[in-house]
């Protein structure tokens, strides 16, 4: 969020969306309460027309009442259309509304009172607040949803790893059963070749058995993984990767989702990072180029600008020596767009 950052100092500090609503709704019951109490706005009691002190009070409470409902209007649209970017401007509009309100009543003592004002600067840093919580709340509930997804593609994925696996191991084992029998039955000169043909079955099987420890391995640890840096020059340029983790058995499937059609071009792979710990090494690149991210206002966003040489730095002194990365991404159709592009002007 802005405050993250110094562009914006909270002036609330609630947990949820609904806890800044209700402070909202509580502010603006609090300011109708000062107007049926006349405490929102001031005026002189003393006024007389024609030395009548009975009209001259009639007439400062409608001009009370219509600079205030003027400046009840101009709050209302400060309010309705305050933004990250007017968050500062908006608070002066009020600001400034309150003084030209004063000063067309000054002659009648008619002005914005302290207290009405302060809760319209109340009410505008509230709005802005609530739509910034309420906006953070939607990334989080959409990266939930994302994060269960994910969870339940993994469960899938064992699941039919774990059929396929069993269908094998049968088939295998009826294999070796009836290799067995060979042997028994073969003849000195056959069985030399069928002890050779038992051997690879049961490395087969012995396979099957590793493979079937990875699944139980996966199952039993939620935070293995693999964590991700990747690439889309097409669509994003140089220097500029994503760094994310996915706990899926085969990592290329995320990839491939990542890169449909919300961008031109197929997301490149510069490494595929196992670690039993996947949340916390991404975490930890995520920290270390905290100040290179491209979207400083949703944490969420895991794109950052940096050079590969800076990423395998960290993940070589923090992780792996050996992890491996791929210094020049293929992006072959962006390549070829390139290429077709540049034929095309020749040719146009």
């Amino acid at each position: 969020m802005l405050q993250s950052f110094g562009l914006y100092t909270p002036h609330f500090e609630f947990a949820r969306a609904d806890d800044y609503k209700a402070r909202l709704l509580e502010i603006r019951a609090r300011q109708k309460d000062a107007v049926k109490d006349g405490l929102a706005v001031t005026g002189n009691t003393t006024w007389s027309i024609d030395g009548s002190q009975t009209r001259g009070r009639k007439m400062v409470a409608d001009i009370q009442k219509l600079l205030l409902r003027a400046f009840n209007a101009e709050c209302d649209d400060i309010v309705e259309h305050v933004r990250y970017n007017n968050i500062e401007s908006s608070e002066k509009r009020i600001t400034a509304s309150r003084d030209a309100i004063s000063k067309l009543g000054q002659i009648m003592g008619i002005g914005i009172t302290a207290g009405y004002y302060r809760m319209k600067i109340d009410e505008l840093h509230l709005s802005f607040e609530w739509q910034q919580k309420k906006q953070q709340e939607k990334e989080e509930q959409r990266e939930a949803r994302a994060e269960m997804r994910e969870a339940a593609k993994l469960a899938k994925e064992l699941e039919n790893e774990r059929r396929k696996l069993e269908k094998e191991q049968s088939h295998y084992e009826n294999a070796l059963s009836k290799i067995n029998e060979q042997l028994a039955a073969a003849s000195d000169d056959e069985a030399d070749a069928v002890r050779e043909r038992k051997a690879q079955i049961e490395k087969q099987l012995e396979k099957i058995d590793a493979a079937f420890g990875d699944v139980e391995y996966r199952e039993a640890n939620q935070r293995a993984g693999y964590v991700y840096v990747i690439s889309n020059i097409g669509a994003f340029g140089e220097n500029v990767y994503k760094i994310g983790m996915t706990r899926r058995l085969d990592p290329m499937d995320r990839i491939d989702e990542l890169g449909d059609a919300s961008v031109p071009f197929k997301f490149d792979d510069h490494a595929m990072i196992f670690s039993d710990d996947a949340p916390k090494l991404e975490a930890a690149l995520h920290n270390a180029f905290a100040d290179k991210k491209l979207n400083f206002v949703n944490q969420r966003r895991e794109f950052f600008n940096v050079s590969l040489e800076e990423i395998k730095q960290v993940v070589r002194d923090n992780f792996d020596k050996s992890v491996e990365f791929v210094e020049i991404p293929p992006a072959e159709q962006y390549r070829e767009s390139l290429l077709l592009r540049e034929a095309s002007e020749v040719h146009a």
